[in-house]
């Protein structure tokens, strides 16, 4: 032996366990590291902030679904029936038309929104409309 240094010499002289396991093929890391209390506190956070994301989302989906409900009973084919009966001067033929346009969600949130007054010309419209595709 010179006095350069041999791959095996170094590898007797690092003294570390560490690089015999490197050269065996396997990484072992010493348990107890004291980056490992940080490590194991920072999944916690991220597994936290994961569930706290989630209840939000599903916070907000029942608020849109609560709301998405109220819109449907403000536009029910109930409270337009309900309304259509209100209404004075009404022709049999519109009003049997008009709960057939009922069934379009559409027609029905357009005939609410409507206000009281312009309701029987809009409904007027309506049916001269499909009397005249009709003929």
């Amino acid at each position: 032996m010179s006095g350069n240094p041999t791959f095996g010499d170094e590898d007797a002289s690092s003294g570390s366990g560490e690089d015999l396991n490197m050269l065996d093929g396997h990484s072992k890391r010493p348990s107890a590291t004291p980056g490992s209390g940080r490590r194991k506190r920072s999944r916690k956070a991220t597994g936290d902030a994961i569930v706290d994301a989630m209840l939000e989302i599903a916070a907000a989906s029942k608020m849109r679904a609560a709301a998405i409900m109220r819109n449907e009973e403000r536009f029910a084919i109930s409270k337009c029936i309900k309304v259509l009966d209100e209404m004075q001067g009404l022709d049999q033929r519109v009003y049997f038309f008009a709960l057939d346009l009922f069934e379009n969600p559409n027609a029905r949130e357009t005939f609410i929104s409507l206000k009281s007054e312009r309701r029987f010309a809009w409904l007027q419209g309506k049916f001269s409309a499909s009397c005249s595709s009709v003929a």
